[in-house]
């Protein structure tokens, strides 16, 4: 199982990546992808809007069940990956390499998990 040691993790299966102008990219990890299957469908949330710490803000479906993806922090949402809407699969072939939505944090960043405790959380060691 593919685990970069570069980002940072959810128990509930997302992936972040700190950027240098201060905002985080976010999106499912390679455990999650293969979890679900082959991705037909993502929905994204919409730029500008301000989600809390847990909160449901994006949709992955494949073939076998749509998944909820959660902000890990409250922030706003700067960004999206559009290509995703026309290719939902290329998640599947690279899910550290396609992400789905970047957020400016606000306040807390809560706790994370590094790539060794992740991989402990989904019983990969």
């Amino acid at each position: 199982m593919n685990i970069p040691a570069d980002r940072h993790y959810t128990n509930s299966h997302e992936w972040i990546r700190d950027e240098s102008d201060g905002t985080v990219t976010i999106g499912i990890t390679d455990h999650a992808q293969s979890a679900l299957g082959d991705l037909v469908f993502v929905e994204l949330p919409d730029v500008g809007r301000k989600v809390t710490a847990g909160e449901a803000c994006a949709i992955v479906e494949s073939v076998k069940a749509a998944s909820d993806v959660y902000a890990p922090f409250a922030g706003e949402i700067v960004a999206v990956n559009d290509d995703l809407t026309a290719r939902p699969e290329v998640v599947n072939e690279d899910a550290y390499g396609n992400w789905l939505f970047r957020l400016r944090p606000e306040g807390d960043r809560g706790s994370l998990l590094d790539a060794k405790g992740y991989e402990i959380a989904i019983g990969e060691t």
